[in-house]
C-alpha cells in the first residue's frame, strides 16, 4: 500500500443513472473502472460510484482485511486527515513522493508529527521530462 495525496481525490464522475461520465478527464474515468474503498464513518452506500464499497469499520482492521485479499496493490488517495492515519497507523509499504519544479510557499505538511522516526530507504527514483522526480521509498524495516 502506499498513500498520494490530491486535493482532487474526487475524481469520480457519473451520470445521473451511475454510468461513467465520458467528461474527457482520463483521470475521473481512470478512477470510475478500478475497483475503490471509500473509508467513511457517515456513508452507508457508495452506489452511484460504480466499482465502490464502504469501509467503516477501525481503520487499521479494514486495511488488514484489504491487504489480505488477492488482488494488486493499494493505493491510497485523500486528504492530509486520513494520509496522516495511514502513517501513524503504520500500514504505509511504500510512500510515492513527486517533487514538481515549483514552490508555493504554501501547503499542509506532508507528514504527522510522530513519537519517533519512520526510517526510509531509496526504493526508486525517476526523473521525468517535465523536471517531476519521483521518489520511492520503503519502511527500512520493512
Amino acid at each position: 500500500m502506499y498513500p498520494s495525496t490530491s486535493r482532487r481525490s474526487s475524481a469520480r464522475t457519473v451520470t445521473p443513472e451511475g454510468r461513467p461520465s465520458r467528461s474527457g478527464n482520463p483521470s475521473a474515468e481512470a478512477m470510475n473502472e478500478v475497483p475503490k474503498v471509500v473509508f467513511s464513518r457517515t456513508l452507508e452506500t457508495a452506489d452511484d460510484w460504480p466499482e465502490t464499497r464502504i469501509a467503516g469499520g477501525d481503520t487499521a482492521e479494514e486495511i488488514a482485511k484489504l491487504k489480505a485479499e488477492p488482488g494488486k496493490d493499494l493505493v491510497a488517495a485523500g486528504g492530509t486527515e486520513f494520509l496522516h492515519s495511514l502513517i501513524k497507523l503504520g500500514v504505509v509499504d511504500e510512500y510515492r513522493l513527486w517533487v514538481l519544479p515549483a514552490v508555493t510557499g504554501k501547503g499542509e505538511a506532508l507528514f504527522p508529527k510522530l513519537d519517533e522516526a519512520v526510517k526510509l530507504r531509496l526504493v526508486k527514483s525517476t526523473a521525468f521530462p517535465s523536471g517531476v522526480l519521483e521518489l520511492c521509498y520503503a519502511p527500512a524495516d520493512k
